[in-house]
């Protein structure tokens, strides 16, 4: 019998559960294709005694199944699950409260039956990503502006090619960048383009009028990111094309997009918009998916020069084909889905579900929970 916090209209739960301090009677299954660090099981014992952990070394983002050695009365007795993108059925886990996957993204479980046809609670990895992907976000952003990519070609050709014009690279002091989902990636971008004396414009599909609506209860690493939602000089909302287009032609030197993919960002930015950022020529930034962007569109901005570039870790389709045209676009840099990589990755991924599982233990509402409304 699952007991399990209900969502409200909003996607938030709406009550607390019993606490259960020493989580007795729960059962973890830890799907991860890694090993979990030297005395992190032992400290889960320690610290709920009455948790069974099961660990399964096993990449649900390359195995076509779910691990075949998890026996059939295992799965009948888990309670929480740590995974990617592979689920059992709901029929198969009877007793499943909580789902903890392993990516900040959940577009993979909206149309998953153990999603849509139950209340499992199911919680993102939300903000594990910050730092290095604003690293990554940054680190293209002034590569371009310095001509890096022009250098390295140079270098490829024992080519020394100096320029003598000392007014050929424009630095971020001043520029605005406007950052069109104000997430977790997005404030840490914030944070960084602060520190270089940048100018910051955010964008959030709701309204957020008041300083306690402009606050993230989502993970973020200690010192990190925009927590309270302080860094913008200016908010903008909305879901109409229209209210996207005001926030695009507020003079953007440079635009991040770290939107989910969902029916109303699909094609968010296509010919109209990159019309609209043809007056600053704004540098263009995808780290959030690729369809966010409508490809043919982006090629032709480019090409037409109605964008100075354009950085993605993300394409459509991906991965990208050999041949396919957006590898040749003018002023474009392109990495193949790799911004989230980190050494520090799995820590974050464990402090998030050691802070879901306390979360559990306490009775009080999960951290970065998916909401079925919102879909993210």
């Amino acid at each position: 019998m699952r007991k399990i916090l209900p969502e409200d209209p909003s996607g938030s739960a709406t009550a607390e559960m019993s606490p259960n301090k020493d989580l007795k009677g729960h059962k973890l299954l830890m799907i991860v294709p890694w090993e979990p660090p030297t005395g992190y099981l032992d400290d889960l014992h320690k610290t709920y005694p009455g948790l069974e952990v099961v660990h399964s070394n096993w990449d649900t983002w390359r195995e076509q199944s779910l691990p075949t050695h998890v026996s059939e009365e295992d799965w009948k007795t888990i309670t929480i699950l740590l995974t990617g993108p592979k689920f059992p059925t709901k029929e198969a886990a009877p007793n499943l409260q909580l789902v903890q996957l392993q990516s900040a993204g959940a577009n993979y479980v909206l149309n998953n039956p153990l999603f849509t046809d139950t209340d499992i609670a199911f919680c993102t990895a939300n903000g594990v990503h910050g730092p290095q992907i604003a690293e990554w976000i940054i680190c293209n952003f002034l590569a371009f502006q310095h001509h890096i990519p022009r250098f390295l070609d140079n270098q490829k050709e024992h080519k020394w090619e100096r320029s003598w014009d000392d007014s050929d690279t424009q630095d971020a002091v001043h520029q605005r960048v406007g950052i069109l989902g104000y997430g977790s990636i997005g404030r840490q971008v914030a944070r960084v383009a602060t520190a270089l004396g940048m100018e910051v414009y955010a964008y959030t599909n709701r309204p957020r009028p008041t300083p306690e609506s402009r606050r993230d209860d989502s993970f973020v690493v200690p010192g990190l990111g925009d927590p309270e939602g302080v860094l913008p000089s200016k908010w903008f909302s909305g879901t109409k094309p229209e209210e996207v287009s005001e926030f695009l032609s507020a003079d953007l030197d440079l635009l991040v997009l770290a939107v989910p993919l969902t029916p109303q960002t699909q094609g968010m930015i296509a010919a109209p918009q990159f019309k609209v950022l043809q007056g600053k020529k704004t540098y263009v930034v995808n780290i959030g998916r690729g369809p966010v962007i409508n490809t043919g569109d982006l090629i032709t901005a480019l090409n037409d020069g109605l964008i100075r570039g354009a950085a993605l870790d993300v394409t459509d389709p991906e991965p990208l084909p050999k041949g396919h045209p957006l590898w040749d676009a003018k002023n474009i840099i392109i990495t193949p889905h790799v911004s989230g990589n980190s050494t520090s990755y799995n820590t974050r991924l464990l402090s998030i579900l050691n802070i879901n599982l306390n979360r559990l233990s306490e009775g009080k509402q999960f951290m970065n929970r998916v909401s079925r409304k919102r879909g993210y």
